[in-house]
Parts: structure tokens; sequence; C-alpha cells
């Protein structure tokens, strides 16, 4: 099984191709990392292209594609949303979505409790709390950096690139990894799909958590002539 995972939910623009056999587990075949809030866009069918060249691959060789769904930004988690289910559909094999603070927490391969916080802007992280870092203790949410800690054990680390912004209110420079890698979302993808006890897999839908800045216009007011 060959699956292809990317994420565009933060600053990072991160791809990688994963092989997985019985036996062998999760073996990585391709890697591309970028950082670059504005220009997720531009580097993300490159960086795939990039990564299934390195791993001497087709797109007709892909088993499943497995693409971060946030909770993130509008516009990055659209991007790479968008292509995930366009490829899907193109080569009708299936497109799983993998939560952006799983993939974070998964990545820190810690066993015990811990929380997650990216950057939400507007002085908010989306954030959400961990058993171990195969196990979520609490559904994703959006909200004041506060809000990570309250009734948290006294000294619970935190993880990300939210805990680094807000080093006061979350205790220290936030600790590794700041966002999210495209390799811990392949494996934690794979291990779901190998029937491990891991967080599910979701729909390839954006996990926004909260409105967008943008509205809708709304009707036109009357006018009274003077």
């Amino acid at each position: 099984m060959l699956v292809l995972a990317f994420d565009t939910a933060t600053a990072a623009i991160t791809v990688a191709l994963y092989e997985w056999t019985p036996g062998e587990g999760a073996v990585p075949r391709g890697l591309a990392e970028d950082v670059d809030p504005r220009r997720h866009t531009e580097l993300l069918i490159p960086s795939i292209a990039e990564v299934m060249a390195e791993a001497g691959a087709a797109s007709g060789d892909l088993s499943a594609i497995a693409v971060g769904v946030g909770p993130g930004p509008y516009t990055g988690l659209r991007v790479g949303l968008v292509t995930a289910r366009a490829m899907g559909e193109a080569l009708s094999i299936p497109v799983h979505g993998v939560c952006t603070l799983d993939a974070i927490a998964w990545a820190t391969g810690r066993d015990e409790p811990f929380a997650v916080a990216t950057d939400a802007r507007r002085k908010e992280v989306y954030w959400a709390r961990y058993h171990r870092a195969r196990a979520r203790a609490t559904e994703p949410a959006v909200g004041p950096p506060p809000d990570v800690l309250d009734g948290a054990p006294h000294g619970l680390p935190v993880v990300g690139e939210g805990a680094a912004l807000y080093p006061d209110v979350l205790g220290g420079s936030g600790h590794e990894p700041l966002l999210p890698t495209a390799g811990a979302l392949a494996e934690l993808a794979i291990a779901r799909l190998a029937g491990e006890k891991v967080p599910p897999l979701l729909p390839p839908e954006p996990l926004y958590l909260r409105r967008p800045d943008a509205r809708e216009p709304g009707p036109r007011k009357k006018v009274t002539p003077a």
C-alpha cells in the first residue's frame, strides 16, 4: 500500500510518501517540507511531484491519500483539501482526513499526558489534550491560550507553535514539534487503516471550528428619497 500524505493547515507545506507492507510497517519513500504561510498554492503541487519523483513512483501507484483537515486558517487549509479530493477522484482512490493536532501529537511519541496548541490568529489557539501520542483526551477546540490549561493538571506540557507564541501562558517556548509533518500524518493514517487503536480518520472536510472573517453581503438598505 502506497500512501501520499500532505498537510497545509498551518504555515507548513508538508508532503510525504509512505509504503506499508505487512510485517515491515510504514516505510518512508519521500519527504518535502517548506514553511511559508502565503505560498501553499504555489508550493503544494511541486512538492507532491518532488516526493513522487524521489520515490520513483507514478500517481497510478497510489493506494490512498491522507490529508490534514485542520483546524487551521481557511485559505491554506482549503488548498490541501481541494488538492486531495481532486486527486482522489481522478485516481479513484480513497481520501482520508487526519486532524492536524493529532498528527503533531503523533510525532511527539510521548507516553505521558500533554496538550497540542497551534496558531489560530486573533490571539487564539487551536488545541486539544492527549493521554499520550496515540490517544486524544478532548475534542479539538479554539479559544484564548488560557483555555488550553484550564482545569488541566499542573505542569501539563504543551506542544506546538501555539505554546511558542504564548510562553507566559502555556509554559515555555513550545515543545517540539512546532508544526505538523506529513510523515507523522502518513504513519497515523496507515496505523488506523491497519486496525490499530489510534485517533480516527475523518472525512476530507475542513475542521474550521469557527466562522470565517468574510461574510456574505446582506440585503441592500433601502434609500428614502429626501
